[in-house]
């Protein structure tokens, strides 16, 4: 999917709810999509002041918040208790290895798994619309060092 279309969407998902597209909500739009990286409000934040935007924290946790309720940006809970963030329009589909020990975010797509997932929920009746696997371990470094 084009930037522009993601934009236009974004635009319109805002108007539904009647607000408007500010310079600081912008900001964080053009800067979620610019980068290919999994973030954290605080990271962010910190990019954001590299910049020297001015874009407030508030805004910021308002603005991921709207990304995410518009289905432009996912969650991901990588099991520290503080939320990762993703841009997902325009890309495939894909899962994540998470690191327990460094943080690493790892992504990976397998069709085996996709075939297994829809089997299961066709055998119970279930319609898959969506679905969320993060497989959480050690990454080669973090396992030696353990060892």
């Amino acid at each position: 999917m084009k930037h522009e279309t993601i934009r236009r969407s974004f635009e319109e998902f805002l108007k539904k709810k009647k607000l408007r597209l500010t310079r600081q909500r912008d900001e964080v739009f053009e800067l979620a999509f610019e980068t290919h990286e999994h973030f954290t409000a605080e990271t962010f934040l910190g990019w954001l002041t590299e910049r020297d935007s001015g874009v407030s924290r508030a805004t910021v946790y308002r603005t991921l918040a709207l990304l995410v309720e518009g289905g432009f940006l996912d969650l991901l809970d990588v099991g520290t208790g503080e939320a990762w963030y993703e841009h997902v329009l325009g890309h495939q589909h894909h899962d994540h290895l998470i690191c327990t020990g460094c943080g690493r975010i790892e992504e990976f797509r397998e069709p085996r798994i996709e075939a297994l997932q829809e089997e299961v929920a066709t055998k119970y009746g279930f319609v898959l619309k969506d679905h969320d696997l993060r497989l959480m371990g050690l990454c080669k470094s973090c396992s030696r060092k353990a060892s």
